[in-house]
C-alpha cells in the first residue's frame, strides 16, 4: 500500500509518497491515488521511507547533505528509468544541459526526449531534475516552478 504524507518543508509543502520497496515521489501537489498518513509513528516500511525522506530533505536545505541515500521504487517506463537515473548523476553544485544528459544516455538525438522524461521526474530533489538547464545557460520549466528551481539551484552555489 503506497502511503502519502504532506511535509511542510522551509521550502515549501512536498508530498512524499512511499511503498514497501522504497520512495516513489516527492511531489509540489496532493496525489489523489494514495493513502493519506498523518504521523510517521508506524512500523510500516513505507512510514519509514518517507521518514528517512523527510529528514534527509531537511538536511538538503539546511545544506548540510549533498547526496541523498533514500531507496527509491521508481515508476515509469525503462526510458525514463534511464534517463531518471542518469540525472542522480549530475554532480551537487552543477548544471548540465538537456544535451548533455542525452550524452550520457547515448542518444545524443534524444534531447526533446530527454526532456520530456526529465518533466516527468517525480522525485523531485532526490532526483535532481533541478539541476537541468539550457543549452544557453537559462533555467528552463520545472514542475516546482522556477523560483523553486532557482532557489535550488543557489542553494548548491550552481548559480549567482
Amino acid at each position: 500500500m503506497r502511503k502519502q504524507y504532506l511535509y511542510k518543508s522551509t521550502l515549501c509543502d512536498l508530498y512524499l509518497v512511499a511503498s514497501a520497496q522504497g520512495l516513489q515521489g516527492v511531489f509540489w501537489k496532493k496525489q489523489t491515488d494514495v493513502e493519506n498518513i498523518e504521523t510517521l509513528v508506524s512500523s510500516d516500511p513505507a512510514v519509514s521511507f518517507i521518514k528517512q525522506t523527510r529528514q534527509e530533505i531537511m538536511e538538503y536545505l539546511k545544506g548540510e547533505r549533498k547526496t541523498f541515500d533514500v531507496q527509491l521504487d521508481l515508476q515509469g517506463t525503462a526510458f525514463q528509468k534511464r534517463v531518471w537515473m542518469e540525472l542522480t548523476k549530475i554532480p551537487y553544485g552543477k548544471t548540465w544541459s538537456y544535451a548533455e544528459l542525452a550524452t550520457g544516455i547515448e542518444n545524443k538525438k534524444a534531447v526533446r526526449a530527454v526532456g520530456t522524461a526529465n518533466s516527468k521526474n517525480p522525485i523531485s530533489i532526490i532526483v535532481p531534475c533541478h539541476r537541468v538547464i539550457g543549452s544557453n545557460g537559462t533555467l528552463t520549466g520545472y514542475a516546482g516552478g522556477l523560483p523553486i528551481k532557482e532557489k535550488l539551484l543557489r542553494l548548491e552555489n550552481a548559480i549567482k
